[in-house]
């Protein structure tokens, strides 16, 4: 332990990353990190830290702790910070030599670092001003011709480099629209004035190729609102590594609990979590994790003792623990019974059905609803709704009878609760005369191999791979080559018709090959060695069985990920169809241990509801304490959610009494039963329906707009409802006259609860008074309609 110099505080031993520098080549350069702990977090000091080279003339650092090299030679790099003084020994090789420069290795990643190949600049599909690059980079060959062939040669001059228009514009020698990118004498307008003095080439064939990228640290557990400087190490297959820092793009996945500058400085915020920072290079990527924990509690607020029911409560309170996060306390009977309703049967129970459980004083009656629920006809109705978006059973292109057929095909497997491996499978492989396996219809609403692949792998493994498509993924792992080996699995689906019908064949003779290279991809699934040559049969069948198998490690985690979801309200994985190296889940143990019970149980969706809905976790309140008021991602509370379109509709008609006739729909048809998309609906509509043109989550809008509320407020439908004769509120008027009794009943209704001293009092005094009692209680109902006790689970 060394003592500051300049308060007598004491800090724990300074800690320098790295132990020592090698630099090697011209223009080398390597960022130092500079840190220390104190009480349990890691405190960044790279910035503030003081630097002095022991011999200029060898290596020169920056303020910010770049260390360059400037000629061949050993010297020390002296740090000064906390009241410590560190020293690091620099080597440094090969500073003079002439650059050999590699067009793909150095020169790209210029290009994409000052966002020349980005989609808003020359990178977007027309290019800009005459000029285009590929998206990111990802054709080098194409991206080699526009600069040195393109624009009558203009754009790279050998013999005089800096008039070449791509250095004149970026640095400012000419009028650019995109601004001054790249200063003259930096490292990276030297690194293109080079590539073009040597004459613009590809460079060598044999050059070492990129492996992968490091960040350094891995994690750090870090104070709200500090910083944290991060540096990145690209790796090449001759066992090279230098520092990318420079080149590297960064980008945060929760900007509000860290955001994080081009140079790669990390600033947490005020909220208590943790953050995933990307930081990607030549089309490898890596991350950091900043984890926040809340201020240390005053002494006496120690982690409360709530109960454990099961694991979930377990991996939940260590992770909140962590963080320094207090959990809340169990919910009432009266929310758990509105909250279990409408997560699982999205339905309210009626006022019958609440004042039954509410009355009912056995221990295990929390666990008993929610068997009774999952058996209901409602639970069926309410699944094949929320899977038909994603499974996009879309009439506009199946047309009406197969598009029922496919619905109606979804909700029996809900009905019967099947093992979700065996729905997958049946969808995957399916095989003969739609009008007998309508899973089959998935291959006609999603025509194309590559449409088909993309679906598969967003809804059965929470993974977007069409950005591969075209390039290399932005923000993922995934290269063309893993996209069209996915593709490649589903080429040889073929549709004849006979007078039975349209029949599924997977006979079609089928190769697929690399779009740019022209190279045949063998089927392989992601991460999987790619064959040497194209597996016999169906390749469906292969992919099935890789895909469901107990060792899979994105289907059985997608899947819970999406129950946990619906359930809680907040994905482990946000948003749930995104599963990537670069957004990685908050509590990773809680969805390993869930994947693992769920298939422990045979992929038992029941079971796994059964789970989550007997922890603590599902069942705390949502009122916020002073330990986590700002938690968002960590399950210490229970979230308020916003209701799905049909949900909401549909507590509106149950609580008025008052059912809606949908247009080419049998009469009593409730609105998560409407299997077709495209049956008109304003309220349906304005509240975020799905088209079911993608198989994305997103498609099913749930941000509020200033329309949604004026609506509930003034809908004159709404108010017809209300006031209709045959209603529900007509009846209770009319049969209850005692007030109070009245005021109850509606309670149950509309909150599943029976309503407070202070509630009581009020309506009926407002009831009493009215000159017009039915009206006032049209006006109460509606008063209720437009609480956000009513219009969110909670």
């Amino acid at each position: 332990m060394l003592s500051s110099l300049a308060t007598g505080e004491v800090f724990a031993q300074l800690d320098v990353y790295p132990a020592k520098v090698v630099l090697d080549g011209p223009d080398s350069r390597w960022q130092l990190l500079v840190s220390h702990d104190d009480g349990g977090l890691s405190f960044d000091s790279t910035r503030n830290a003081e630097y002095r080279s022991a011999n200029a003339s060898v290596a020169s650092v920056s303020p910010d702790g770049v260390v360059r090299g400037i000629s061949d030679g050993e010297t020390v790099i002296e740090i000064f910070a906390e009241g410590q003084k560190q020293s690091v020994p620099v080597s440094v090789r090969g500073a003079t030599a002439k650059r050999q420069v590699h067009f793909e290795n150095d020169v790209l990643p210029v290009l994409s670092r000052f966002g020349c190949n980005s989609s808003g600049c020359h990178g977007k599909a027309e290019g800009q001003n005459g000029f285009k690059l590929s998206i990111f980079g990802f054709d080098p060959a194409a991206d080699l011709a526009a600069l040195t062939q393109e624009g009558r040669g203009r754009r790279t001059d050998r013999i005089i480099p800096g008039n070449s228009l791509l250095l004149l514009k970026a640095s400012g020698g000419m009028p650019h629209g995109g601004g001054i990118r790249i200063r003259r004498n930096s490292g990276e307008y030297r690194v293109l004035h080079d590539w073009i003095l040597a004459g613009a080439t590809a460079g060598d064939a044999e050059a070492a190729e990129l492996q992968s990228i490091q960040v350094t640290p891995y994690d750090s557990r870090m104070a709200m609102e500090a910083t944290r400087q991060l540096q990145v190490t690209a790796r090449f297959s001759d066992g090279r590594e230098i520092d990318v820092t420079h080149l590297a793009k960064f980008q945060s996945n929760s900007e509000p609990l860290a955001t994080v500058d081009e140079f790669g400085l990390v600033t947490t915020g005020d909220s208590p979590g943790e953050a995933a920072i990307m930081a990607s290079y030549l089309g490898q990527v890596d991350v950091f994790r900043a984890i926040v924990p809340q201020p240390q509690p005053e002494r006496g607020s120690e982690f409360p003792q709530q109960p454990v029911l099961n694991f979930v409560d377990e991996l939940v309170d260590a992770k909140l623990r962590k963080l320094n996060i207090h959990p809340v306390g169990l919910c009432s009977d009266a929310d758990f019974l509105r909250r279990v309703y409408l997560d699982i049967i999205g339905t309210l129970p009626t006022a019958a059905e609440a004042r039954e459980f509410l009355g009912d004083v056995s221990t295990d009656k929390r666990n008993r609803l929610v068997d009774s629920l999952l058996v209901r006809k409602e639970y069926a109705d309410f699944q094949a709704l929320k899977w038909s978006d994603v499974l996009r059973v879309d009439r506009l292109a199946l047309g009406h009878k197969q598009a029922y057929v496919y619905y109606r095909w979804i909700r029996d497997a809900f009905a019967r609760n099947r093992p979700f491996d065996d729905v997958a499978r049946e969808i995957i492989t399916a095989t003969g005369p739609l009008s007998k396996h309508p899973a089959g219809n998935l291959f006609k609403v999603a025509k194309k191999p590559g449409e088909v692949a993309a679906t598969v792998s967003q809804v059965f493994m929470g993974i977007r791979i069409e950005c591969a498509q075209c390039h290399h993924h932005p923000f993922d792992q995934w290269s063309q080559r893993d996209y069209y080996g996915m593709e490649a699995f589903f080429t040889q689906v073929n549709f004849k018709s006979t007078p039975a019908g349209q029949v599924l064949l997977p006979n079609k003779k089928s190769t697929t090959k690399h779009p740019r290279t022209r190279d045949v991809v063998q089927a392989h699934a992601l991460l999987q060695d790619e064959p040497d040559e194209t597996p016999e049969g169906d390749r469906r069948r292969l992919f099935a069985d890789w895909l469901t198998a107990d060792d899979n490690r994105w289907f059985a985690r997608n899947i819970v990920n999406r129950v946990w979801a619906q359930l809680v309200g907040r994905g482990i994985v946000t948003p749930v169809d995104d599963f990537r190296l670069t957004n990685p889940p908050t509590n990773p143990e809680l969805l390993d241990a869930l994947a693992k019970s769920f298939v422990e149980s045979g992929f038992d969706l029941h079971a796994l509801i059964r789970t989550i809905t007997s922890s603590r976790t599902y069942q705390m309140v949502t009122t916020p304490s002073g330990m986590n008021e700002r938690d968002e991602q960590n399950y210490s509370r229970a979230l308020f959610k916003r209701l799905d379109a049909e949900v909401r509709f549909d507590m509106i008609c149950q609580v008025t009494g008052s059912s809606e006739k949908f247009k080419g729909v049998p009469a009593g048809s409730r609105a998560i039963e409407l299997w077709d998309s495209q049956v008109p609906h304003y309220f349906l509509s304005l509240f975020g329906r799905p088209v079911r043109a993608t198989a994305c989550e997103c498609e099913r809008a749930n941000q509020p707009s200033v329309a949604q509320v004026l609506h509930v407020l003034n809908s004159p439908q709404i108010q017809e409802k209300l006031s209709s004769d045959a209603g529900q509120l007509a009846m209770l008027e009319g049969s209850i006259g005692d007030d109070e009794q009245l005021v109850e009943e509606i309670y149950l209704m509309f909150y599943s609860r029976f309503p407070t001293t202070d509630e009581q009092v009020s309506v009926s005094r407002y009831l009493a008074k009215a000159d017009n009692r039915r009206k006032a209680v049209e006006d109460v109902a509606w008063s209720l309609m437009n609480t956000v006790e009513f219009l969110f689970n909670h």
